[in-house]
């Protein structure tokens, strides 16, 4: 969005444009049209957009300040505590500021380029706005056998955290349990044949979106599951009757998903 009429920018300072991902460049643009101090820095807190998203900004130094948390509603400052903050800077000294303005809020500063950036962001989507999305499958799956939402929930979330506790005590390789970890493929076999059973989740967004079918969606986590549970000593014989209790009919799966 534009800046406000009326706006006028610092004559010194760092100025943050906290503002969505699309209207960085539009925002920029816009206060650059108000011949701001160029003794006044710029900073987008956008997880993807490089330094460039600032370009009308050039002739300041500009920079990006990305706290490596999620912020669904407004949260107290001890939020940042022990966090990860990306930063990036087009000087070496504000660089520096950002570097010391992380840590006085009790953050970690990393660098992270543009080069780098996207896959710094999709790593985040990853670790928290998938972690929601498995989280919503299991409830999806207790619900059919006639739980409440908020039953579901309940009885998951101790699990869900139980399971960040082993990955911050072990790291993510040794933290991972269950039926893919021991390779036991019979139980991988009951799962996918009870899936298959349910079908697709019923449609519940805008009209054209494709359903999710529970057996796809665990064979692709489940394989990744299984390469890391190759990775943390799994026997290879039981690795491979796992592999293929994971694999055995999956074109009948993919056309029945097509119908």
């Amino acid at each position: 969005m534009p800046a406000r009429e009326g706006f006028r920018p610092p004559t010194q300072g760092i100025v943050f444009l906290a503002v969505p991902d699309g209207a960085v460049g539009e925002t920029a643009a816009s206060i650059a049209s108000l011949e701001p101090s160029r003794r006044v820095s710029f900073l987008h807190v956008s997880g993807a957009h490089r330094l460039d998203a600032l370009d009308a900004l050039r002739d300041h130094a500009i920079g990006s300040f990305h706290p490596l948390q999620s912020f669904p509603e407004p949260r107290p400052p001890e939020a940042f505590r022990g966090i990860t903050i990306a930063i990036d800077a087009s000087t070496p000294s504000l660089l520096r500021r950002l570097r010391s303005l992380a840590r006085s809020i009790g953050a970690r500063p990393k660098r992270v380029g543009d080069a780098e950036r996207v896959l710094y962001h999709a790593s985040a989507v990853f670790a928290s706005n998938f972690l929601d999305v498995v989280v919503w499958e299991a409830v999806r799956l207790l619900r059919q056998i006639g739980w409440t939402e908020a039953e579901a929930t309940k009885a998951l979330l101790p699990l869900v955290e139980g399971a960040v506790a082993n990955i911050r005590r072990r790291g993510p390789v040794r933290a991972l349990t269950g039926p893919i970890r021991r390779g036991d493929a019979e139980t991988v076999s009951r799962h996918l044949a009870a899936l298959a059973k349910l079908g697709p989740a019923p449609p519940s967004g805008s009209a054209g979106h494709l359903p999710m079918n529970g057996e796809e969606t665990y064979r692709m986590l489940a394989l990744v599951a299984l390469e890391i549970a190759q990775e943390a000593g799994l026997d290879p014989a039981a690795a491979e009757r796992t592999k293929r209790a994971l694999t055995r009919d999956v074109a009948a799966t993919q056309r029945r998903g097509r119908r």
